[in-house]
């Protein structure tokens, strides 16, 4: 588990009501990436392997991590005019941009709006669009069914998805508590996607690839296809024997996927 520093902090944009985290791992080229719901990227072995050739900038968004929540901020598509905002004031040009679950949501988001500082763009497992009809469900409730539910659509190895709630020191699962309780306040309504981002996603031009846990329950790599079709140009790589998080899961697989997009 990573320190917290007091330089992590940044104010973003002229009013001082909203600072965010921004931690940064190992050296070289800048890396954008934009954490999933429940910020496990931080920690992850396969962040340690692509520190080695990037410098990777990991923002945490409004009200996760340690960042604060203004209440003008009401959901993804204000959190992409933000991020953004920090693009801009950290100087980012032709840098690749990977999104997480909840961070590839956003990061498409910031994609249709502006994707002129991205070099490439990978989202991985993301939510933000339905498709189908209003009766179909595209995106399990992450609400409605029991913890045990969840974990076994989650994960391909629910073994692996297993957190240790008992032994963390309080700051810790305050973190873990207000992350999922953000969470919620952004996705809850409209569930998990954004009406307009399905319309938007042809305006991406970048070179972008999807990669999708193979047995991802929550939203499956059916859903991942649909993706792909409205952004232009896009690929999907399937990632065996993971779930909603291959980059957890299978980090060598997914790296192998992430390592041949980038180079």
């Amino acid at each position: 588990m990573q320190e917290h520093n007091p330089q992590d902090i940044h104010q973003i944009g002229p009013s001082d009501e909203l600072k965010l985290e921004i931690v940064r791992r190992g050296s070289g080229p800048p890396l954008l990436l934009m954490p999933g719901e429940d910020g496990l990227e931080r920690d992850a072995p396969f962040l340690d392997e692509l520190a080695k050739f990037y410098e990777v900038i990991i923002p945490s968004p409004p009200g996760f991590g340690r960042s604060s929540r203004p209440d003008w901020i009401t959901g993804p598509d204000d959190i992409a005019y933000m991020m953004l905002d920090v693009v801009d004031e950290l100087g980012l040009k032709n840098v690749p941009v990977v999104g997480f679950s909840f961070g590839g949501w956003i990061a498409a988001e910031m994609a249709t709006k502006d994707d002129g500082f991205i070099s490439k763009l990978v989202l991985v497992d993301p939510y933000g669009i339905k498709t189908g009809k209003p009766t179909e469900r595209e995106i399990q409730d992450v609400w409605l069914l029991s913890p045990d539910e969840v974990t076994a659509l989650k994960w391909h190895d629910a073994a692996k998805g297993k957190r240790d709630f008992k032994s963390m020191p309080e700051d810790k699962l305050t973190i873990v508590a207000r992350d999922r309780e953000t969470f919620a306040r952004f996705g809850w309504e409209p569930y998990l996607h954004n009406p307009k981002l399905k319309h938007r996603l042809h305006r991406i031009k970048v070179p972008t690839l999807l990669i999708w846990g193979e047995h991802d329950g929550i939203v499956t790599p059916k859903y991942g296809e649909a993706y792909r079709k409205l952004i232009p140009g896009a690929r999907l790589a399937v990632v065996p024997q993971a779930g909603h998080l291959p980059h957890i899961e299978q980090p060598q697989a997914f790296l192998t996927e992430l390592k041949r997009f980038l180079d």
